[in-house]
């Protein structure tokens, strides 16, 4: 994974660079996701895995598949990516693409796990605090995990913050066994 990530961080540099000159990064986020959910499809991945098709006609079939949904910067981008052989990377592009997105928009994607269904209340005073422990927005998802018995764990990028009953217990029983 973290190979590729190496590999496609320059692509989605390059990416974000053009987008953001041409005032587009918006727009190039939902095109990247398209032809992110393209290079995802198993059907077109064992198209693309033929050795006996040209780098010209690969990129060709998958403008097509995405049809009018792409600019031509983005068709030229899946072309020199096709060219590279590196179409496979679209959905790593994206990710890091949506990565210096946030950045710029100083905008951090947080999850809340929680053992039960939050309130509104509790979700906005957890934003409230983690916008000031972080010094920027954040775009907050929550998901139910009942195994965790209460409490919550919070994930920002690499940062984890575990507050949850069983994290504790976890915590607790390695103190014990020490």
């Amino acid at each position: 994974m973290a190979e590729l990530t190496t590999i496609a961080r320059p692509y989605a540099k390059a990416a974000f660079l053009f987008a953001q000159e041409n005032n587009a990064l918006d727009q190039w986020e939902q095109m990247l996701g398209l032809a992110a959910a393209v290079a995802n499809d198993a059907t077109m991945r064992a198209y693309l895995d033929q050795p006996e098709l040209d780098d010209a006609v690969k990129a060709q079939a998958f403008a097509q598949v995405c049809g009018e949904d792409l600019n031509e910067g983005v068709r030229n981008f899946i072309a020199q990516l096709a060219d590279n052989k590196r179409l496979a990377l679209l959905p790593t592009i994206l990710q890091l693409f949506h990565e210096l997105l946030a950045e710029q928009k100083r905008m951090t994607d947080v999850e809340l796990v929680s053992a039960f269904d939050l309130d509104d209340a509790a979700v906005e005073k957890l934003v409230a605090a983690l916008k000031k422990r972080l010094g920027q927005d954040v775009n907050v998802s929550t998901s139910v995990d009942q195994g965790l018995i209460g409490g919550v764990i919070i994930r920002a990028g690499d940062t984890v913050i575990d507050g949850s009953v069983r994290g504790r217990l976890n915590r607790l029983a390695e103190q014990l066994n020490s």
